[in-house]
């Protein structure tokens, strides 16, 4: 299950809600809210994502801060990436640099509930 987002954003904030949205939407595929346990299942998920700002990245953590689920590029002074970019965790501090799942200001990229795709 894969939702795209396919809006563009002219703000960082905008972006990392329109990938908010997208990561509930495919969550909500997932696990169907058909009964009151999966509907509590997922207003979980929709209330667990947070977001944790440092110098570099945006890191994305699900679970109420108990996994990284993304990081997203917070500067224009990287040398492989640019700013709004997407990458895998490639642990709880630090992301996989080895190549961009996307933008979240160019929009047009896929992703799960469970953060962005492996190459």
């Amino acid at each position: 299950m894969t939702v795209v987002v396919n809006k563009t954003a002219d703000d960082l904030m905008i972006g990392l809600g329109n990938m908010y949205d997208a990561m509930v939407a495919d969550y909500a595929k997932f696990m169907v809210p058909d009964t009151d346990n999966k509907k509590t299942m997922n207003d979980d998920y929709a209330n667990g994502l947070a977001y944790k700002f440092g110098k570099k990245y945006v890191k994305v953590l699900g679970n109420n801060g108990g996994n990284v689920i993304a990081f997203v590029v917070n500067t224009d002074n990287d040398k492989k990436f640019k700013k709004g970019d997407i990458l895998k965790p490639a642990g709880y501090n630090a992301p996989a640099r080895n190549k961009a799942r996307g933008n979240i200001f160019d929009g047009n990229y896929p992703i799960n509930w469970t953060g962005p795709l492996y190459l």
